[in-house]
């Protein structure tokens, strides 16, 4: 007997799609501010903060595009829809943080032996713009990005866009007082090693998800000792979690109960107790579970624990 329930509607980042939004025009402005001072200015810094501040708004924009596929309804040839969507925007995003880390690396040592003058004045206005308008989106983004990839994505850039903002100020303050130009260089080199590990963080995650990892904060061992615990379950095997897209966690598991529930009639109390059970202990409203007989685990080509 097969018995699935409760399939999620809608996805995480579809519920905080006003914040993403939100930061979308606030780091578009502060992207067009930063790039109009980076040429003005000269300062490689400044053009950096910009480029990284435009993957944030690329990465937000795809996030609200893939949000939007993703509440479209499944079909027989696409059974969950296309949540996966936002978790592939998520993918775009890491990869595009990642491709900016290399680039601005690569220039600022270019710059080295032979530095720019950077126009320190308009250097230093753009950045404090774009420091102000980080932590205008860190709070609009902090209620949501626990429960989102997309919306915990956005608000790691924006954390580290606002790192990078105040390392061009330092840079234009060391450049204003001492004429140390090569500052610049440095603190470009600052904002792609800050990249680095932020990209690698959110790739890291959306692997976990495209290669079905158990899901953070589920752990099996503790799962197979409820599901054994509910009253007329004898065993439980091939017990598999993975997350469908962030916020929807989905279990599968072939149950064997005895052979009193099933003469008697109880199959459906058992499908019942283990659903309440997953749901109340690990927050799992997408189960689907195999209720079967003891002997019928011989019949079965492959079994796993």
């Amino acid at each position: 007997m097969e018995a699935g329930h409760s399939h999620a509607h809608g996805t995480a980042t579809g519920h905080h799609r006003r914040r993403l939004v939100a930061v979308l025009v606030i780091t578009l402005s502060v992207v067009a501010v930063q790039v109009v001072g980076g040429v003005v200015s000269g300062s490689l810094a400044l053009l950096a903060d910009a480029g990284h501040m435009l993957t944030d708004a690329t990465g937000v924009a795809i996030a609200l595009t893939a949000a939007a596929l993703a509440t479209r309804p499944a079909t027989k040839a696409r059974t969950y829809g296309l949540q996966r969507a936002e978790i592939l925007a998520a993918l775009a995003n890491a990869l595009l943080l990642a491709s900016l880390a290399v680039w601005v690396i690569v220039e600022a040592v270019r710059r080295w032996d032979d530095p720019p003058e950077v126009a320190t004045g308009i250097m230093l206005v753009a950045a404090v713009a774009g420091a102000g308008a980080n932590l205008t989106s860190l709070r609009i983004l902090r209620g949501g990005q626990g429960e989102s990839l997309n919306v915990r994505g956005a608000y790691l850039e924006v954390l580290g866009d606002l790192v990078g903002s105040v390392a061009v100020i330092v840079a234009g303050v060391v450049i204003a007082t001492t004429g140390y130009t090569r500052a610049d260089a440095i603190a470009s080199i600052a904002i792609g090693v800050l990249i680095v590990p932020r990209a690698w963080s959110l790739l890291r995650e959306v692997l976990d998800v495209l290669l079905e990892a158990t899901p953070r904060g589920i752990d099996l061992d503790q799962v197979r000792e409820h599901i054994r615990g509910v009253p007329g379950v004898l065993d439980v095997h091939d017990l598999h979690a993975w997350t469908i897209t962030s916020g929807v966690p989905a279990l599968s598991a072939h149950v064997v109960i005895d052979d009193e529930c099933i003469d008697g009639g109880r199959s459906g109390q058992v499908l019942d107790a283990l659903a309440d059970c997953l749901g109340d202990h690990f927050e799992t409203a997408h189960c689907t579970f195999q209720l079967e007989p003891a002997g019928h685990a011989a019949h079965e080509i492959a079994q796993h624990d």
